[in-house]
């Protein structure tokens, strides 16, 4: 069985783009609910993704905050998961 990375990987030889919105909403989604359960997968709504800057609305400010304090931790584990490089960082809206 093939990895995510493994997919990934691939399909950054096959076009220009390196990665769709969908997979990394995807793995945003799949980190943060590793880090704040059911209730932070909730509270985040990824919006938009370009320039390998990766957009996140929530709910209320003190999410927003808790997301903020956390964000290099959940921009490193998405990397590890998406492949090095491919995740910058993370904006609030």
């Amino acid at each position: 069985m093939k990895s995510l990375r493994d997919l990934i990987n691939k399909k950054k030889t096959v076009g220009p783009l390196n990665l769709d919105d969908q997979t990394v909403f995807y793995v945003f989604r799949k980190v943060v609910k590793e880090e704040f359960g059911n209730v932070g997968v909730e509270k985040f709504t990824a919006d938009y993704f370009g320039n390998k800057i990766l957009h996140i609305k929530s709910t209320s400010s003190a999410w927003a905050s808790e997301l903020w304090l956390n964000k290099d931790k959940i921009v490193y584990l998405m990397n590890k998961e998406l492949g090095e490089g491919s995740v910058r960082a993370i904006k609030l809206k």
